[in-house]
């Protein structure tokens, strides 16, 4: 079997330390790019979108101006505001006109009249040229414009502003780049420092729970609000296993507890009808019952667990079929006539038309005698027990009081696990095995029923579960 490739491991101070500055480099190299490298490539492209735009400009002046003073002045006044040299001309003759801004914009060198014939030539409305101003050696924009029959207008623009802009900015950069770095080194190695911290001391104590110290505790002070749901689900989590490892040591006590019992009771009453009464037929088939009541009862526990190990594990299906639940509940009142005729327990129920519902049958008798056998261990004095159903339009509610001393509702989330007893106090039942409740909740959830307590103390308890029309 190959061994996985180890991967080496970081801190997650230096894993968010190195981020940021990866990030502050990335930032960098992208502003060196846009602002230096792809500087004069962007100002082109603006320069020659602006000088379209002013083309345009200058035909719809001309064309909505008809006193030439008044078009040579909007010629001005766009020369001057956008930077640019505008000249007319008339065939080859020029025209009294030229726009007074800068000499680094006009061109006027026997080189660039060759464009201006050629365009002139050309038959073309409008002509770009890139070229270059031989008196002043700079990269200029030219645009030639047929505005009549024999008018021409010529407009240029130098792009040499830029290159100066350029080095200032190369210049800057420099020194802006340092600084950038150094900030970003600090401000990220405290940013860093500030969220590992409480991610430390929660795994350090997350550190102590796996080792089984389950009153770790897990607190942070800082304000990120991911970091505070994750200390309280662990906190949550830890009060949650110390639940579960307290209720796992009481379930392996009680059930040695209740294993223990009906073996050693079954080991000395085989013992004694082997050495003591196995002559006398009266003793001996009394110590036979016995062996039998015990074995029962010791079947019956192992079931339960065997039952409910099944259920747990989700490996449970259900039979749905549809029955009447007022006879159903009156057949399995029926079997508790021991009960009242030997311990004096009288079973009220308060039901008596039919009542169809749809439930896994079989399921649902395990229900309702757990439910009326916790009745019997902790009813009151008067030793009643009351069953109820109510019909509603949309759901049925059973409903199994008792008159006992009641639950304190502190304890009513836990009275559903496995062996739970108040006060700690374990002691064997008059009937069942002490996973009744255990059992009845993985039932009802799994027909997807409501269920729960109410209780008073000193008046009772009423158990209910609500089956679905």
């Amino acid at each position: 079997m190959k061994s996985k490739k180890q991967v080496r491991q970081y801190s997650i101070h230096s894993k968010i330390w190195s981020y940021l500055i990866i990030f502050s480099f990335c930032i960098l190299i992208f502003l060196w790019l846009f602002q230096i490298l792809f500087l004069s490539s962007y100002y082109e492209w603006r320069k020659t979108k602006e000088m379209k735009q002013l083309v345009n400009q200058i035909i719809l002046s001309y064309q909505k101006l008809d006193n030439s003073d008044q078009f040579y002045q909007q010629l001005e006044n766009i020369s001057f505001e956008n930077g640019v040299c505008i000249e007319l001309m008339n065939q080859n003759i020029l025209i009294p006109y030229s726009s007074s801004f800068g000499s680094l914009e006009c061109l006027k060198d026997t080189h660039t009249q060759k464009y201006k014939d050629d365009f002139i030539n050309s038959q073309q409305l409008i002509q770009k040229y890139t070229l270059i101003n031989s008196q002043f050696q700079n990269k200029t924009l030219l645009y030639g414009i047929h505005l009549e029959d024999s008018l021409y207008a010529f407009v240029s623009a130098s792009l040499v502003p830029i290159h100066s802009t350029v080095s200032i900015l190369q210049s800057q950069f420099i020194y802006v780049t340092l600084i950038v770095l150094l900030l970003s080194l600090i401000v990220s190695y405290f940013i860093s420092k500030l969220i590992a911290k409480p991610i430390k001391e929660i795994t350090q104590s997350a550190q102590e729970l796996s080792k089984g110290n389950y009153e770790a505790n897990f607190t942070t002070t800082t304000d990120i609000i991911e970091i505070q749901k994750l200390t309280d689900t662990l906190n949550h989590a830890s009060s949650e296993l110390a639940k579960t490892n307290e209720l796992r040591r009481d379930l392996m006590a009680n059930v040695s507890h209740d294993l223990k019992t009906p073996l050693t009771m079954i080991k000395a009453y085989a013992e004694m009808v082997r050495d003591l009464t196995y002559k006398n037929k009266q003793k001996r088939e009394s110590n036979l019952n016995t062996i039998i009541d015990e074995t029962d009862r010791l079947n019956a526990l192992v079931n339960d667990i065997l039952s409910l190990s099944v259920m747990e594990s989700k490996m449970l299906t259900l039979e749905i079929e549809e029955f009447d639940l007022t006879q159903f509940i009156d057949t399995i009142i029926k079997r508790y006539e021991i009960f009242s005729t030997t311990l004096e327990y009288q079973f009220i129920v308060n039901t008596q038309k039919p009542i169809l519902v749809k439930a896994d049958k079989q399921k649902l008798e395990q229900v309702i005698y757990n439910l009326i056998n916790n009745a019997i261990n902790y009813t009151g004095e008067d030793k009643k027990v009351y069953i109820q159903i109510l019909e509603a339009k949309k759901e049925i509610t059973v409903e199994i009081t008792d008159t006992g001393k009641g639950i304190d509702q502190e304890e009513i989330p836990l009275i559903w696990d496995k062996y739970y007893r108040s006060q700690k106090n374990h002691q064997r039942n008059t009937v069942g095995t002490g996973l009744g409740l255990s059992i009845v909740k993985n039932i009802l959830e799994l027909h997807h029923f409501e269920y729960g307590v109410r209780s008073k103390k000193g008046k009772g308890t009423t158990f209910y579960f609500k089956i679905h029309k």
